[in-house]
Formats: structure tokens, C-alpha cells, sequence
């Protein structure tokens, strides 16, 4: 009794094992295989939607994507996601909104905490060229809305923000985790 015990308790070890193995084995071959790249220049309109959608102005004013970047997923989530979008219009009371948890805030009028974010922003920018400098985000040229930043000790170690820029009808998202 004990042996058929001993066998089917080892038969089902042996099948988890090979199934455990080849989902390591499928994960490490997408890691260092072609499923590891930066997707560049690929999103769509409908792909950012949700950019405009969280800060209310709404996805329909998407005209185009002008620059996209989406870095393949850390299994710790450690990430770097990018957009700039131009929209057909902007209305400057649509920037004066306060809402309980998320507003927009003038760029050279920013809390500390949102100033750190957009410190950490600037840390990406020799991977996406095309993002406004953090120097020039904090200018009242520009717009931010702060979707999150997470914080580890006194720095942020994550962030979601989106930015806009009246002028010319571009918004620019930002989201990056180390």
C-alpha cells in the first residue's frame, strides 16, 4: 500500500516538476529571446486612449501618436512606457480643475513631491529623446497631472504622469519604474 502510495506521490512530483520547468524554460527563452524588445513608434491612438481618459479631457480629441515607446516588462515590473499625442484642442479652464485627488498643475508651480517625479523623469531621457527635458517641464509652458508616484524612503522609485503642453496641443506620458 505504502508503495503505490510512494509511486503516485512521485509520478505527480515528476509531472509538476516538468510543467514548472518548461514555464521557467518559456520564460527565459521570451527574456533573452526576440520577445525582449523595446516596441518603438508602435502604439496607436487606441492604445493611448487611457492617457487622455484618467485626466479627463477625453480620448476623442486624440489626433495622432507622434512618438511611442513600450519597454518589455522586469519580472519585478520595472518598465519604461512613453508617449507624446497631439490632440486637436485644449481649453485653459479644462487646466484650472481641482479635483480631491488629481488635478493639473502649472509645471513651474509644482509641490515637492511632484518636483521629485519629474526629477525622475529626467533620469530616462537618453532612452526617449523626444520627451521634454524634466528643466523644461517645470516651466509654465507646460501642464502635469500627477496619475501616481510611488516612493520609496524620500525618492520616487515610480512614476505616471501626464504633461501638456497648451501651445502646440501635445500631451506627453510618462510612465517609468525602477
Amino acid at each position: 500500500m505504502f508503495r503505490l502510495w510512494l509511486g503516485r506521490a512521485l509520478m505527480v512530483w515528476g509531472a509538476l516538476t516538468l510543467i514548472g520547468g518548461g514555464i521557467l524554460a518559456g520564460y527565459v527563452a521570451l527574456r533573452i529571446g526576440p520577445g525582449d524588445v523595446a516596441r518603438v513608434d508602435h502604439a496607436t491612438p487606441h492604445d493611448v486612449r487611457f492617457v487622455l481618459n484618467w485626466c479627463e479631457l477625453g480620448e476623442s480629441r486624440i489626433k495622432r501618436v507622434v512618438h511611442s515607446h513600450m519597454s518589455p516588462r522586469n519580472i519585478t515590473g520595472d518598465h519604461l512606457d512613453a508617449y507624446a499625442i497631439e490632440i486637436s484642442n485644449i481649453e485653459p479652464h479644462e487646466l484650472k480643475k481641482k479635483g480631491p485627488y488629481h488635478r493639473w498643475y502649472r509645471g513651474d508651480e509644482v509641490p515637492p513631491v511632484l518636483n521629485d517625479a519629474i526629477e525622475f523623469v529626467g533620469g530616462w531621457l537618453h532612452e526617449i529623446p523626444w520627451f521634454p527635458p524634466d528643466t523644461e517641464l517645470r516651466t509654465d509652458d507646460y501642464y502635469v497631472y500627477p496619475w501616481a508616484i510611488e516612493i520609496h524612503g524620500v525618492k520616487p522609485t515610480a512614476a505616471q504622469l501626464i504633461f501638456i503642453r497648451p501651445s502646440d496641443r501635445m500631451v506627453f506620458y510618462f510612465s517609468g519604474k525602477t
